[in-house]
């Protein structure tokens, strides 16, 4: 075989598996994999989600910081830190119970407050796990507060 033709091959192969994923979810993907080397200090972990809500674009950011706000007030017990390079909250066991994600890390219409597995909002055999969120009211503050404490229940 030609070295050409073996160059040719690779670029394929490389290209084929990278377009399987937008060069966001692959940063996203990178971020992770930086994230769980680190062993940072609960004060270096909500530095760096502090740092991660202040590289947002508004109105993102002020959304990010008043969920921060209403997270640390609802429950103290969450631990900021950050997970895909977005402002996560977890519990004593390291595991995330909710999170931020800025619809401008996926290009997407709207931001996302979402809860993981650890959070105990089970509800019969139905729930809701994520909310879209282009701007945040009074009664969405509400909302949220009451859905964190619940969470952590």
């Amino acid at each position: 075989m030609s070295p050409t033709k073996s160059t040719t091959k690779k670029s394929a192969k490389k290209s084929a598996r990278t377009s399987l994923f937008t060069k966001e979810e692959l940063a996203a993907a990178r971020e992770t994999a930086r994230e769980r080397k680190l062993s940072l200090t609960k004060e270096e972990a909500e530095k760096a989600a502090l740092a991660a809500i202040a590289a947002m674009k508004e109105p993102d950011r002020s959304m990010a910081k008043r969920i921060h706000e209403i997270i640390k007030d609802s429950a103290p017990s969450l631990l900021p830190k950050t997970w895909y390079g977005m402002p996560a909250y977890a519990n004593a066991d390291g595991k995330v119970v909710c999170f931020f994600q800025t619809g401008q890390k996926f290009k997407t219409r709207y931001s996302t407050f979402g809860f993981q597995d650890a959070a105990n909002l089970d509800e019969g055999a139905m729930w809701p796990t994520s909310y879209a969120l282009k701007e945040l009211t009074p009664a969405d503050e509400a909302r949220i507060a009451a859905l964190v404490k619940k969470a952590v229940s």
